[in-house]
């Protein structure tokens, strides 16, 4: 491992040695969540070992060994289950695909590196993905159960060379030395891409959309373009990720999708703080997830929620009953982060007991008309925040339009267009030491932000508390240390209710 990940590894450990020294449990937490939620089913396996030395793999740094794990982890499957151990030592393998009863043991000492021949990268075709193949990622999952990562043992996804990078976000040796290792710089200077495949994927994607019976054939000229999520687990239910790391990713790096009884325990997660769209947990239209002393430090939002999809009635959510205990994030866009698409409603989500150091925004929910829907029952408290960059909270209904520096305030759109709304927020216990603003609301006209309840929050920063198109706000106990003689400022909003 280099000697990034290292520190990364050691500073997480004592961030939460310092912060959680109660160490509560998951099952303390779910019992005491805001709304009930059942155990999450724990996963079982049957006391039968593999190794994966016996089917053939080799701890060798130009030895491959994609087939020996496979073959190793779809026996164990077959058989009823049990555990596949890969030992210690430096394995390179290409995509590994887990399969239900069976939990992948990276012992402590295991450095597992996913090539980077992009040929081993098969073009798949999920099922819910029609006439679309996705490049398939280094750790991979569909439709299987009761199924486990665990150890102690590291995982690098090889994202260095999948991922544009953009100058901005490098200094210049950076930027030099990355066009000498080749690659292709864009026409305006600003992005380098690590292949000409990857810089010209966009333009050729077009190419295919008013074709039908597409093939697997056609997207291989795009696979450098569609850079695979590293960890990503497509409707499996019953599945434990706990103690192992996770790091350089080629885009999030776990993204599980319409998955149920998800366990993350002591999990570490990382990306370079440059890795484009290199989230660490997103977690998409799930049911039953725990999140629990965790550690992420990651180039884009830190733990995430994202929903999708049709719901059964305007309430229901397609995501719920999410639990996020004693977690640490450092460098992120955002430590706590809901959107940017939520129109497949979100409801009962609990953060608790987290420590947010460094990140550019500490609790930010976004979304936007069109990918926006009903995100409510929404809880975070005993949050600790510091050296926050931006704000501190961040509401936004209009993220794209801010994003890309248009006003659209005057599109006005209609049901149809899948208007985002936040309702029914309840912040307490929560203290930020050095934010450049405490609090950002901006809603739409036509659907307020409403329903926030802060109460007992400390934040010092550099401007106080915006607030647009939001009503029904109360502030109990929310001290801003700010230096402005009028740290409030509204427009368009009714309803701020201020006490203590």
């Amino acid at each position: 491992m280099k000697n990034s990940v290292f520190l990364f590894v050691a500073l997480s450990l004592l961030a939460s040695s310092h912060l959680f020294s109660q160490n509560r449990g998951i099952p303390y937490y779910v019992a005491n969540a805001p709304f009930k939620m059942e155990p999450i089913t724990a996963t079982t396996f049957p006391d039968k070992k593999l190794s994966i030395v016996d089917f053939g793999a080799k701890a060798k740094n130009n030895f491959l060994n994609t087939k020996a794990i496979n073959s190793a982890i779809e026996a164990c499957s077959a058989a009823g289950g049990g555990t596949v151990v890969i030992p210690q030592g430096i394995w390179l393998t290409g995509p590994i695909e887990m399969k239900s009863d069976v939990n992948l043991y990276a012992a402590k000492g295991a450095e597992i590196f996913f090539t980077k021949d992009h040929s081993q990268y098969p073009m798949i075709r999920p099922g819910d993905k029609g006439n679309k193949f996705v490049t398939q990622s280094p750790i991979y999952a569909y439709e299987a159960k009761n199924f486990a990562i665990t150890g102690e043992g590291v995982f690098d996804g090889g994202g260095d060379s999948w991922r544009e990078v953009k100058k901005s976000k490098v200094d210049k040796n950076q930027w030099e030395a990355l066009k000498a290792s080749g690659g292709v710089v864009a026409n305006d200077g600003k992005i380098w891409w690590p292949s000409f495949e990857a810089s010209q994927g966009d333009s050729y994607l077009k190419t295919l959309k008013n074709k039908s019976d597409l093939t697997a054939a056609d997207f291989i000229p795009a696979r450098d373009f569609l850079r695979p999520y590293m960890v990503y687990f497509i409707r499996c239910k019953n599945i434990l990720l706990e103690g192992v790391t996770f790091k350089n990713s080629p885009k999030f790096v776990f993204y599980p999708n319409n998955c149920t009884d998800l366990t993350l325990n002591k999990i570490n997660v990382y990306n370079d703080w440059n890795a484009q769209n290199g989230d660490g947990i997103d977690i998409s239209a799930c049911k039953n997830v725990v999140i629990y002393q965790s550690t992420v430090s990651v180039g884009d939002d830190g733990i995430c929620m994202k929903s999708s999809g049709k719901t059964e009635t305007p309430t229901s959510a397609n995501l719920e009953n999410i639990v996020i205990a004693e977690c640490t994030v450092l460098r992120a866009h955002g430590g706590f982060v809901i959107g940017s698409n939520t129109d497949g409603g979100m409801n009962n989500i609990f953060v608790t007991n987290c420590l947010f150091n460094g990140s550019d925004i500490g609790v930010r929910v976004k979304s936007n008309s069109g990918v926006g829907g009903l995100v409510h029952n929404i809880y975070i408290q005993d949050v600790k925040m510091k050296d926050i960059a931006g704000e501190a909270f961040s509401f936004t209904t209009d993220y794209l339009n801010l994003e890309s520096g248009k006003d659209k305030s005057a599109a006005m759109p209609t049901e149809s267009d899948k208007v985002p709304e936040f309702t029914n927020f309840f912040c307490k216990n929560i203290t930020c030491d050095g934010a450049s603003k405490a609090f950002v609301l901006s809603g739409l006209p036509e659907k307020k932000i409403n329903h926030l309840y802060f109460e007992k929050i400390s934040i010092s920063s550099g401007s106080g508390f915006e607030c647009k198109e939001s009503e029904d706000i109360f502030l109990k106990g929310v001290k801003i240390n700010s230096g402005e003689a009028n740290p409030f400022k509204t427009n368009g909003c009714k309803g701020i209710h201020i006490n203590e």
